[in-house]
């Protein structure tokens, strides 16, 4: 009994070691951080129509009318951690501008948010190896989808995330503490939910439920440890304030936008990973069980051809 316990546990820690190996290897294979900072400066230009366009939908929405800060707040927290509030005072100012534009420079724009979506969606598929891609016009239709329909969902999920919140709050009367101690989980259940809707629905093949949550849940735990640090670092040793100047704010911009970048790609890898083993081991049972019919098939026939010649004697 202690032998077979000794033996699983060895043949686990093998395992475990092996597939960190081929995760490694894949990570280095795919170039995830030259295809990083491809997607970070697609990202910086693609951020004020990215935006623009969101906001402009969500203005559409009356209901989403009162939570217009609330959103505003999470979307710019994100994309700096302790920089939000200079980001939002610049790229509302853009956005402003966007009115003044005619009605070929906003189509512009909104061709350059679906640039956005659009390296998104192939770098995931590359990721997994997909070959077969939809035809344009399908692609285009699904882009626009996402581009329309991701802003409601954010301001749906931020307005049940208040609701809760309230609810919690009312709770506190009862349960001292509650409040707080479901508030301190939300943005890892957010970051998940959004990991786990972008490994499943993006790339164009049909992604296991459960490998696709473990892609996420290693990148939402990833990315919140990544904001705390970011923004410990940009308090603590603001170097580049004093190299940069005024200029700090885009540099930091960039590496953020790229480590987030990275981030994605580290949980996409790991998912493609884990569903191309299943795959795999899929492919090598079905052979075996092929070899054995085969084995079977023929020592049937053996024995058919030893019971004629016996019965021809």
């Amino acid at each position: 009994m202690p032998d077979s316990m000794f033996q699983r546990t060895l043949s686990y820690l093998f395992n475990s070691v092996r597939f960190c190996r081929l995760y490694i290897q894949r990570c280095q294979h795919d170039q995830i951080g030259m295809i990083g900072g491809y997607l970070a400066y697609i990202s910086i230009l693609s951020l004020v129509p990215l935006v623009a366009v969101a906001f402009s939908v969500l203005n559409a929405f009356p209901m989403f009318a009162g939570l217009r800060g609330e959103i505003e707040a999470f979307v710019y927290a994100n994309i700096v951690p302790s920089r939000g509030l200079e980001i939002q005072t610049y790229i509302n100012g853009f956005v402003e501008n966007i009115g003044q534009m005619t009605t070929v420079g906003v189509l512009f724009l909104v061709l350059v948010a679906l640039m956005l979506i659009h390296n998104i969606d192939k770098t995931l598929n590359k990721i997994w190896r997909v070959q077969k891609r939809p035809r344009l016009i399908i692609s285009l239709s699904i882009y626009w989808m996402i581009l329309t329909l991701g802003p409601i969902l954010l301001g749906s999920s931020i307005a049940l995330t208040s609701y809760l919140a309230s609810l919690s709050h009312f709770a506190d009367n009862y349960t001292p503490g509650l409040s707080s101690f479901l508030l301190s989980f939300t943005p890892y259940g957010m970051s998940l939910l959004a990991f786990f809707m972008l490994y499943q629905l993006v790339p164009n093949i049909k992604v296991r439920y459960g490998y696709a949550l473990w892609g996420a849940l290693l990148a939402s735990v990833l990315f919140e440890m990544l904001k705390n640090g970011f923004a410990l670092y940009i308090q603590h040793f603001p170097s580049y304030q004093a190299i940069y100047g005024a200029l700090a704010l885009v540099p930091i911009l960039f590496v953020w936008i790229y480590l987030s970048w990275l981030v994605v790609l580290i949980g996409a890898e790991l998912t493609a990973l884990l569903q191309e083993q299943h795959c795999r081991a899929l492919q090598l049972r079905q052979h075996k069980n092929q070899r054995s019919q085969a084995t079977a098939a023929q020592s049937v026939a053996t024995n058919a051809q030893e019971v004629s010649a016996d019965v021809s004697h």
